[in-house]
């Protein structure tokens, strides 16, 4: 049986505990400040020190779901212990800690992969595939929106410690956009508030262009909701999800559509109802059991991820376009 620790006990703790006791694997320890031990992990030993969870050769995979500038840190120790890591998103605040963590993981050998979770969505997931099999044809434009209530953790209001609404929140679908469109090469962003509507554009090398609205001050009790568009040479193609609680989870689903439309015909459906947490971590394990890459959720998309959530920070600020960087 696989053996996991669980560092940080908050509520990406407990959602990677539920998702890796949903898979029989065994949670062993749950490390955090406090000590604290989580209903979702039964047995586990609750610990302070990250150093007892490391020297324990038991421990095969560590799930990072701290705050973010501790992902560093945390993920080059637990890599060099020869742990594999399965991390929160974002990767890092800075492109230096993200580049630093994606060195230690080819330095060790183990299997890193940062926990870009909507990519595990139904949804995303269906159009991913219809646009790999060419239903879209080139695909032109996206446009995707994310609308939260606020999160109840006190440490997430400090941008210093969370990177603000464009980086938490927002960075879940510039991953979408660049997955869909490519080579990001400028960003622009406009807000009339911190945590919203933000509204942001993002150029692409190709000529796509694609638009994201985030939003993280929903009233108490509105449902999480989130859409995808995608507009190509060949059709159209849309996704939409609303949960009936304020989670994100795709068993609380009230709206779960998705719909492809080209000039041969059109195909509507509503989605199964699952979990994408614990796909996004049977996913990994495959991967570490297999000795392969987590090429479908790669560490080189977290990095341009993030470096497109940063720029959008940084146009809020400066109220210019930002130019990201030209890559080979």
């Amino acid at each position: 049986m696989t053996s996991i620790a669980i560092v940080g006990a908050g509520y990406m703790g407990r959602t990677h505990a539920a998702a890796w006791t949903e898979l029989d694997c065994e949670i062993v320890y749950v490390c955090s400040p406090s000590g604290a031990t989580l209903t979702e992990a039964p047995g586990a030993q609750g610990v302070t020190d990250i150093t007892t969870v490391l020297a324990d050769p038991a421990v095969d995979i560590v799930s990072i779901c701290t705050p973010t500038p501790t992902h560093r840190d945390l993920a080059v120790r637990a890599l060099a212990a020869g742990k594999h890591v399965l991390l929160e998103k974002p990767i890092a605040l800075s492109i230096g800690d993200a580049l630093a963590i994606s060195a230690a993981a080819l330095a060790s050998e183990r299997t890193l992969m940062v926990a870009h979770v909507v990519r595990f969505f139904e949804g995303y997931r269906r159009a991913r595939d219809d646009v790999d099999a060419g239903a879209l044809g080139t695909v032109l434009s996206a446009r995707a929106r994310r609308l939260i209530t606020k999160p109840d953790t006190a440490w997430w209001y400090d941008e210093s410690q969370s990177g603000g609404v464009a980086v938490d929140v927002g960075i879940h679908d510039f991953d979408q956009l660049n997955l869909f469109l490519g080579t990001p090469i400028a960003v622009t962003s406009r807000s009339n508030d911190e945590l919203g509507p933000i509204e942001t554009t993002v150029d692409y090398a190709s000529g796509a262009i694609g638009q994201v609205l985030t939003f993280a001050d929903l009233p108490v009790g509105a449902p999480f909701t989130t859409s995808l568009e995608l507009i190509g040479t060949a059709g159209l193609l849309d996704y939409d999800f609303s949960a009936d609680a304020p989670t994100a989870n795709e068993t609380n689903s009230g709206v779960n559509s998705y719909r492809l439309a080209t000039a041969t015909g059109s195909r509507s459906e509503t989605l199964s109802a699952l979990d994408h947490y614990t796909r996004q971590a049977a996913y990994f394990l495959e991967c570490v059991r297999d000795g392969t890459d987590p090429a479908y959720c790669p560490t080189a998309s977290a990095v341009l991820a993030l470096e497109v959530a940063l720029a959008a920070r940084q146009s809020l600020v400066t109220g210019e376009t930002v130019l990201l960087e030209e890559r080979a």
